[in-house]
């Protein structure tokens, strides 16, 4: 399979390097994208998208990209990188009110409110929790 001209041409366009940049890092996820785009993925496209996500990863775990951020801090990044109002979130909160409630920090979270985030922001609800691994 690897032997193959469409992994060998896609190795051509876009030769897989580690990455050392913020810059080739945008590259490379923006390659990834444009073939996770196409409605059905070749054997030899899911084994080249797999090497670039190892790159992606790799880089991503040396410069600790993410900041450590969760709750209604993270909550508040997310809707300020979707560009979303908090009427947008009225199906989850039940009120405008206490969307801006839980953003001032006078309300929490519950369980059910991460729950129903973390689906809507299509992320795993652990991201609402502090990490406490102290390795």
């Amino acid at each position: 399979m690897l032997g193959s001209q469409e992994y060998k041409r896609l190795l051509l366009a876009f030769p897989p390097r580690p990455i050392e940049s913020e810059s080739q890092l945008l590259e490379t996820q923006e390659i990834l994208d444009s073939i996770l785009d196409k409605p059905n993925l070749s054997d030899e496209e899911k084994e080249y998208i797999n090497l670039l996500g190892t790159l992606i990863y790799e880089y991503e775990s040396r410069e600790e990209i993410v900041p450590d951020i969760y709750g209604i801090e993270l909550l508040q990044a997310l809707i300020d990188e979707f560009g979303i109002k908090q009427r947008d979130l009225v199906s989850i909160f039940k009120t405008e009110s206490i969307v801006s409630a839980i953003l001032k920090g006078k309300r929490q979270l519950t369980a059910r409110h991460i729950e129903e985030l973390a689906r809507f922001f299509k992320i795993s609800p652990a991201a609402f929790f502090k990490n406490v691994d102290n390795r």
